[in-house]
C-alpha cells in the first residue's frame, strides 16, 4: 500500500498509537519493535480490542493472518515517519500549509516548548509535543495528533547522536526553529562540544536551506555565531535580520529578581512597570520565558497576554519545580542532568536567599571520556558554595571524590540508599536542590524530604 492509500485509512481513525494497551476504539495501531519488545506480536490483540487498522512488518505472523484490517509494510517505523510527514505536508490553515515551529537544545527544551505553547494558546489552537516525546517515535506521533482545529504546531526534537536532528527535521519540516542553548551533554554520542553544536545546528541548516526563520537568543554568543554561519550578512559576522528573529533578556530589558523564602519562584521586572511572575524554580529559566514571549509576539500575542500565560504555567515531572514540604523547600530538577544544566542549577541555588541550603546530586550520564573531568568540575563548584551538606549518588561522583574527605559530603551508590539515609537522618529547615540524570532516579529521595 502506498502512502496515499495509508493516509486515507489514517483519516478514518480516531488517533494513532504504538501501544496496544492504549486501545479504546478506532485507532490506527502501528507495530514497532526494538531490542526488548515486538509490537507485531500484539497487532491482532489490538484489533480485537477495537483498533480500526494495524500496520505490521511484512515478515511478521500478523501479516499473513488474513485479516483485512492488517496492513503489512517493509518497515513500520519508517512508515510511521512517512505517514507523519505526509500528514504535515497535507494539513492547511486558511489555504496555507500549517506553520510548524521546531525546537531543540541541550537544556530547557520541554519547559520552553510548554511555555511557547501556553503563550500561543492565548490566540491560537496549538498542537504540541506531548511531554517529552521528542525522538524518532515521539515526533511522528506528535505530528499525527495534528487535527482539523490546529492552527499552529510546536514540535520538540531531542538528540543523542550526530544525525538525530537532521532526521527529525525532515519529518516535521519546520518553518520556524529555536535552539534553547548548546551545552556539554550526551558527549558520548556527540564526541565533543563542537559535535553538540554541529548536531543541534542541523535545525538551522534545515531552515537555511528551506527559507525558514530562526528565533535566536542574542545574549548567547554560541547561538549567534551558529546563526551567522547559516545566514551571514555581506562582509559581517551578524546574521541576516530577515531570517533571524533575535530575543533575549537584554533586548527585553528584563531584570531577574532575587529568590527568597517569600518569593521562591523566578520573577522578572520589565520596563513600564511590567512584572513577570512564574511558578518556575531557577533563574536559568529566564531565557526560556524570554523565548516564549518573543515567539508569542512574533505571532501577534501581546506582551501582556504572553506574561499572563507564562504566569499560569505550572511545571511538572520534576522539571524546575519548587515544592514546600512540611519540613523543607525543594528545588526539584531531577528529570535529567548534564554539566551545563547542573552548573546552572547550582549557580541558582547559590543565589537563593536561604538560611540553610543543601544539594542532592546524582551522576551525569553519557559523558564518555570527559565524564570524570566534568564530575570534578561540578564537585569543585558545589564544594566551594559553603552549603550545609552535600549528598552525591553514583559511581561517577565516587570517582571524582577520590582523595576528598569532608564531614559535610556524603556518597551513596543509589538513590534508594540515599532515601534510606534521609529516613534515618531526617532534616528540616533546608532549601534543597535535587538533580541528577534520569537513570539515577533522584526523585526516589523526595518522599524523605
Amino acid at each position: 500500500m502506498d502512502i496515499q492509500g495509508l493516509y486515507s485509512l489514517f483519516k478514518e481513525c480516531s488517533s494513532v498509537t504504538t501501544d496496544s494497551r492504549n486501545i479504546s476504539g478506532g485507532e490506527l495501531f502501528v507495530a514497532l519493535k526494538g531490542e526488548n519488545f515486538n509490537g507485531n506480536e500484539f497487532a491482532l490483540k489490538a484489533l480485537e480490542a477495537g483498533a480500526k487498522y494495524a500496520v505490521v512488518d511484512a515478515a511478521s505472523t500478523a501479516a499473513v493472518s488474513g485479516d483485512e484490517r492488517v496492513i503489512p509494510v517493509p518497515d513500520t517505523l519508517q512508515t510511521l515517519k512517512d505517514l507523519a510527514r505526509y500528514h504535515r505536508e497535507n494539513t492547511f490553515v486558511a489555504g496555507k500549509r500549517l506553520t510548524v515551529i521546531g525546537l531543540t537544545g541541550t537544556n530547557g527544551k520541554t519547559t520552553t516548548k510548554e511555555l511557547i505553547t501556553r503563550v500561543l494558546t492565548s490566540k491560537y489552537n496549538v498542537t504540541a509535543t506531548r511531554g517529552n516525546l521528542n525522538n524518532d517515535i515521539g515526533v511522528p506521533l506528535s505530528l499525527l495528533s495534528i487535527n482539523g482545529d490546529t492552527e499552529l504546531a510546536v514540535i520538540e526534537m531531542g538528540a543523542n547522536h550526530p544525525d538525530d536532528i537532521s532526521k527529525l527535521v525532515n519529518v516535521c519540516e519546520p518553518d520556524y526553529g529555536l535552539i534553547t542553548n548548546v551545552g556539554r551533554a550526551h558527549l558520548l554520542g556527540f564526541g565533543s562540544f563542537e559535535g553538540v553544536k554541529k548536531a543541534k545546528g542541523q535545525l538551522y541548516d534545515y531552515l537555511s536551506a528551506h527559507g525558514g526563520q530562526a528565533f535566536v537568543n542574542a545574549d548567547d554568543p554560541d547561538l549567534m555565531a551558529m546563526a551567522a554561519d547559516r545566514w551571514p550578512q555581506s562582509g559581517g559576522s551578524t546574521p541576516l535580520t530577515n531570517r533571524v528573529i533575535t530575543y533575549g533578556l537584554t533586548s527585553l530589558q528584563a531584570e531577574v529578581l532575587p529568590s527568597s523564602a517569600e518569593h521562591p519562584y523566578l520573577r522578572m521586572r520589565l520596563p513600564d512597570g511590567l512584572l513577570v511572575e512564574t511558578h518556575l524554580a531557577g533563574a536559568y529559566n529566564a531565557t526560556n520565558v524570554a523565548a516564549a514571549l518573543a515567539v508569542g509576539q512574533h505571532f501577534g500575542v501581546s506582551l501582556e497576554d504572553g506574561i499572563k500565560a507564562v504566569s499560569e504555567y505550572i511545571p511538572k515531572n520534576n522539571r524546575s519545580q519548587l515544592e514546600k514540604t512540611d519540613r523543607n523547600i525543594l528545588i526539584q530538577d531531577a528529570y535529567n542532568a548534564n554539566p551545563t544544566s547542573m552548573a546552572a542549577a547550582l549557580d541558582n541555588l547559590g543565589h537563593v536567599e536561604a538560611f540553610r541550603k543543601a544539594a542532592l546530586l546524582g551522576d551525569m550520564r553519557e559523558l564518555g571520556e570527559e565524564s570524570l573531568a566534568e564530575h570534578h568540575k561540578i564537585l569543585s563548584q558545589v564544594l566551594s558554595m559553603g552549603l550545609d551538606f552535600v549528598c552525591l549518588v553514583g559511581e561517577e561522583f565516587k570517582k571524582a571524590l577520590t582523595g576528598i574527605q569532608r564531614d559535610d559530603v556524603f556518597w551513596f551508590a543509589t538513590s534508594e540508599e540515599l532515601a534510606e539515609w534521609l529516613k534515618a537522618n531526617p532534616i528540616s529547615g533546608f532549601t534543597i536542590l535535587v538533580k541528577g540524570s534520569r537513570g539515577i532516579q533522584m526523585e526516589k529521595a523526595l518522599p524523605e524530604l
